[in-house]
């Protein structure tokens, strides 16, 4: 790996913000993420309301795998959740509550 292709680490999630919008730029992968996000929060959902504590594991499938699908496929990147789980779980619920609101648009802008 030469210099130019390491990245400084990110010291904030002010300062993460503006690179995860920037790896989430193709509207296909925002839509991959849109739909994981909505399948993980209905199937958390089920899972508590019904008890069925095996299930809990698809959450995370259902969750991610549509995301890394666009991730690696759509968009050519890796996603953040490797190197910045936490603040890339909190950014990926901005991105969505965003796209709910049709304000994700002034983010890419």
């Amino acid at each position: 790996m030469t210099s130019e292709t390491v990245r400084p680490r990110i010291q904030s999630f002010q300062e993460f913000w503006p690179f995860y919008v920037q790896e989430h730029s193709h509207p296909l992968n925002r839509a991959l993420h849109f739909l994981g996000t909505t399948l993980a929060l209905l199937l958390l959902l089920w899972v508590i309301s019904q008890g069925q504590w095996p299930w809990l594991p698809v959450v995370f499938v259902a969750g991610y795998g549509p995301a890394w699908i666009g991730h690696f496929l759509v968009e050519g990147n890796r996603p953040a959740t490797f190197r910045y789980p936490l603040w890339s779980l909190i950014a990926d619920f901005k991105m969505y509550g965003l796209i709910w609101t049709r304000r994700m648009a002034r983010e890419l802008a």
